[in-house]
This record gives structure tokens, sequence and C-alpha cells, in this order.
């Protein structure tokens, strides 16, 4: 078999010298209907895509969910390969091929075309809601596949049912987020309608040299929110009542908010009380203003 590629149809596994019964053994394994690589071989989504590239038309690209895991981004969890063709029709169960007419450019990821990341945000409005888009977004901007700039030049293009939705999700993405929580939690923050923190803002000495980076800060006010994703302290009541008790002392002046995953969705009400008390010891009349946060973050987690 060394002299199949890694994804292998039945007409090349024939022809290079195995049989039908060999390929139903236990030294190969399915990917899609027609479609094999050996055993020991990761099905991941790089294979997955292979294997429906062999069988669908020449210029098919992967695209929507599968480009985006592909160039690195994060999207919910799909497990259909996701791709774009210029014409005909492929029918395969997990497979979900859309035709699009016109020549589009694309990247090409450890040999697999798929859609530009600008492409893939803006394919992936018509199935996503708006806080997705923005992960989705800051993700591909930290992998260095776009940046806020052109996702947003590409949305203001748009016309149709959508293009508001990639407009406002576009006008969201930022440089420099670590992380889909720090994402999430900025966005829980913004859709409360509270001022939109600073993303891993640096502060450094009187000498100019680095002392911290803070997640999510109002640098002016001296007001930071940490988001940390450890689950598995030894005690984990214990964790949280610390966390929560360094909010009580400040930090060379700074007033720091440390927020755990269940604070984004599964309390995310106090979370914001959180924020909101820090914010009015600084002495801004910070307050909620919008119940949009609620449409994304309650019953989620």
């Amino acid at each position: 078999m060394e002299s199949l590629p890694l994804v292998f149809t039945r007409s090349e596994a024939l022809a290079a010298g195995l049989t039908d019964k060999a390929l139903r053994g236990p030294r190969v394994q399915r990917v899609l209907r027609g479609t094999y690589v050996s055993a020991g071989v990761e099905l991941d989504a790089r294979v997955r895509a292979l294997a429906a590239l062999r069988l669908a038309p020449t210029g098919s690209v992967a695209a929507r969910a599968t480009a985006a895991v592909l160039l690195g981004a994060v999207v919910p969890h799909d497990t259909r390969v996701h791709l774009r063709m210029p014409a005909g029709q492929l029918r395969l169960p997990g497979v979900d091929a859309r035709v699009r007419r016109g020549r589009r450019p694309h990247a090409l990821v450890r040999g697999i075309p798929v859609t530009t990341a600008e492409d893939t945000f803006v394919d992936l409005t018509a199935e996503l809601d708006l806080v997705d888009l923005v992960v989705l977004g800051d993700s591909l901007v930290r992998r260095g596949r776009t940046s806020p700039e052109r996702l947003v030049a590409v949305a203001a293009r748009l016309r149709g049912r959508h293009a508001r939705l990639a407009r406002r999700a576009a006008g969201f993405v930022r440089a420099g987020v670590d992380s889909p929580m720090e994402s999430r939690l900025r966005m829980l923050l913004v859709l409360a309608g509270l001022p939109e923190p600073a993303v891993n803002h640096i502060e450094c000495d009187e000498w100019g040299r680095w002392l911290r980076r803070y997640d999510l800060s109002w640098p002016e006010l001296r007001v930071a929110v940490e988001y940390d994703g450890r689950q598995h302290a030894e005690s984990q009541r214990q964790w949280e009542r610390d966390v929560e008790r360094r909010e009580e002392l400040d930090l060379d002046g700074w007033r720091i908010v440390v927020v755990l995953s269940k604070g984004v969705y599964r309390e995310p009400e106090r979370t914001l009380d959180r924020v909101v008390a820090a914010l009015r010891a600084r002495g801004v009349r910070a307050r909620v203003t919008s119940d949009e946060w609620r449409l994304h973050f309650l019953g989620r987690g």
C-alpha cells in the first residue's frame, strides 16, 4: 500500500494489487463511500476533506465549517464535510456539497484547497449567530489568516439576507485575542451595553518594561477582567472562593475581576454584576443597558 496516496479510491486500490476482501479487512478503513485510508490513520477533518474532494468535481474546495477548521479557526462542532463546487452534484452521507458558480480565489492548507478566510467568514453568516461569528473572526485573525480590517471591508460589500449580521460581526472582531472564551466574555460585556474593554492590554513600568498583560481591561480605570480556564483545581469550591477574593485586592492599583467558565454561560448575570461593581468602584456610572446578551449566553452552558 506504500504506492497509494493517503486517501485512495477503490479503483486505485485494485490497481495497486489490493482486493475487495482486503478493502474490508483490518489493514484498511473506509472514510467515505468509495474512499479509504490505511488502518491507524486518524479520520480527522483533513482526511475527511481529502476523501470528499477525491469524489467531487474538479475545482471544488473545502468550505464553511470544514474550511474554518482547516484554517485553524474555531467553530461549533460539525461532523459533516462541507464543499463548494463549481458545478455538478455530490450526494454522499456526511457531505454537504453546494454549487457556487463563478471563479473565486481560494487558499491552500496542507495541500487542501479551501475557501479564503474572508469567504469562510461570510459563508458562515448563514449558519452561525453573532457571538459564534465573532469567535470565528477573532480566531481567524489570531491564526494570521485575515485581519479585522479585511473582514470589515468584505462585509461592507455584501448585499442580501445576512449582510447586516456579517457587517455587525466583522465590526466586533479584534486582533490579539488569545482564546474563544475571551471572545465570548468580551461579547457578554458588550452585548450587555457595557463599554468595550481593550484586548490584551500590556502594562509597563515607568521605564517601559513589560509587567503584565490583561485579557480584557479599561486601562484608564485600571480595571481588568481575566478569564481563568482551569477546571480541575484540587478543591473547586475553594478555588472559586479564592478567585473572587482576589477582586478585593488591588494589584498595583488594578482591580481584577476573574471569571471562570461557569461565569460565561451558567452565571452570566452574576458576572455582569461583578464587572459593573468593579467599574462603579472606579467612579463610573456603569450599568447593564441591554438584554441582548440573554439571547446568546443563557441556557448554553
